[in-house]
């Protein structure tokens, strides 16, 4: 289905035709028309389907159609980390470059009073991440007293555990009558109940199988010793000339001995994750998208949202321990109908999470074992441990993106997948 038979108005209709785009995709076909016909939508799509413009069109023509004064914020999106709050803001901006509509991208780690200087100006729309969201809502800088559409982007962290407290608070500030979106990759049965609390009446998009990964990824699993896992990245980036890596860890620290590593074998690396400074983490983004980076080492702050273009290779260096987040991961790459390559390292440590992201896949996924490199089958698995690591987000007792203090966090291996789930959710709360 082309663009042109949504309904969309001349502008956007110009502006996606400046990107480049001419047929939506299917996610856009099912959920564009709900949006514009102001009904609740909980959809669900698989990673690099465009999601994203699935509801930013709509959003900017109910704002065309509205009779609101302009410059009263009318429109709210709430991303979980950073990076995908810059990349949302940058498409309300790129498809609403016809109309003049202001927008603000508001999240920790940078200048409060940036902000407080743009909010004064007046905007139309949004997008946030709840923790600074909140440290303005408290101070008087935002008021979404106005707000006629939320948008809740990767809706399954948002409204996980680690984030619905903030989400309630949020809510306080809004209307009830208003038109609620939540877009997700992948909806727990435990989230799909939560959501329905929220929403009014809403129309269930589900354009493909719950929790499936992109048909044009490619996944592998190389089984490999613990120890030889930084060998084993090396010798298959150098002997097959990956140019373009997006490899993930599951902490901090770790995040930065391997890109250190790498750098160290000749491969230019850098580290991304939630300690980083936010200047540190879009100069490394930018770089490799430059691809003055050849290999980017990410905890799960970058399995949400980063939308880097013809990404060939994303590699697992350790397995996340919530089996979503493996979807989210190898979502990086495949998008907008490109082929991608999946590599997971896998020790034995780490066999029952696979375990895990194999069912919750319902298929398995094909393992080869590279010459050189079989795994030593005397050594038994150990318990994973956790560590200080906070995955995504950053370490804080209450508003740390706006210097508040910080706690001290406990080190531990979860016992249950209950409280897994809560854990990783926590360790991703107020990302921004």
């Amino acid at each position: 289905m082309l663009f042109k038979e949504l309904g969309l108005s001349a502008e956007l209709l110009r502006a996606i035709d400046k990107k480049g785009y001419n047929e939506a995709t299917p996610i856009q076909q099912q959920a564009i028309p709900l949006v514009l016909e102001g009904r609740d939508v909980l959809a669900g799509a698989q990673t690099g389907t465009g999601k994203t413009a699935g509801f930013t069109l709509p959003l900017l023509q109910h704002l065309q159609q509205s009779t609101e004064n302009r410059r009263s914020v009318r429109a709210l999106v709430l991303t979980p980390t950073r990076e995908l709050a810059a990349q949302v803001g940058e498409s309300v901006r790129d498809y609403g470059c016809y109309l003049p509509f202001k927008t603000a991208v508001i999240f920790g780690g940078v200048s409060i009073n940036t902000q407080f200087a743009k909010l004064k100006k007046g905007v139309d729309v949004i997008v946030a991440t709840p923790g600074r969201l909140l440290d303005h809502l408290q101070q008087g800088t935002i008021n979404l007293s106005k707000i006629d559409i939320l948008v809740l982007d990767e809706a399954d962290r948002m409204l996980d555990m680690g984030f619905i407290r903030d989400i309630r608070k949020i809510f306080k500030y809004m209307p009830k009558e208003r038109q609620t979106l939540l877009f997700s990759a992948t909806f727990s049965d435990d989230i799909r109940r939560l959501a329905a609390d929220l929403l009014n009446n809403p129309i269930e998009i589900q354009v493909a199988t719950r929790n499936t990964t992109a048909d044009r990824v490619k996944q592998l699993v190389l089984p490999v010793d613990k120890r030889r896992k930084r060998e084993l990245l090396s010798h298959k980036i150098g002997a097959e000339n990956w140019q373009q890596v997006l490899v993930f860890t599951r902490t901090k620290h770790g995040a930065n001995r391997l890109a250190q590593q790498l750098t160290d074998d000749g491969i230019v690396s850098s580290a991304i994750h939630g300690n980083k400074s936010q200047a540190a983490r879009t100069r490394a983004l930018k770089e490799f998208k430059e691809g003055k980076v050849r290999v980017l080492v990410a905890t799960d702050i970058a399995a949400r949202g980063l939308d880097i273009n013809r990404l060939p290779h994303v590699v697992n260096y350790e397995l996340p321990n919530v089996p979503e987040d493996y979807i989210h991961r190898i979502g990086r790459t495949a998008r907008a109908g490109l082929d991608g390559h999946a590599v997971s390292l896998v020790c034995v440590d780490e066999l029952k999470l696979l375990q895990d992201i194999e069912t919750l896949l319902k298929r398995k996924i094909d393992k080869e074992i590279i010459p050189g490199y079989e795994p030593d089958p005397r050594i038994k698995a150990e318990p994973i441990r956790m560590g200080r690591q906070r995955s995504g987000g950053t370490r804080s007792a209450g508003r740390n993106s706006s210097g508040g203090a910080q706690k001290k966090k406990r080190r531990g291996v979860p016992k249950n997948r209950g409280g897994q789930r809560q854990r990783a959710a926590g360790r991703q709360r107020r990302a921004g």
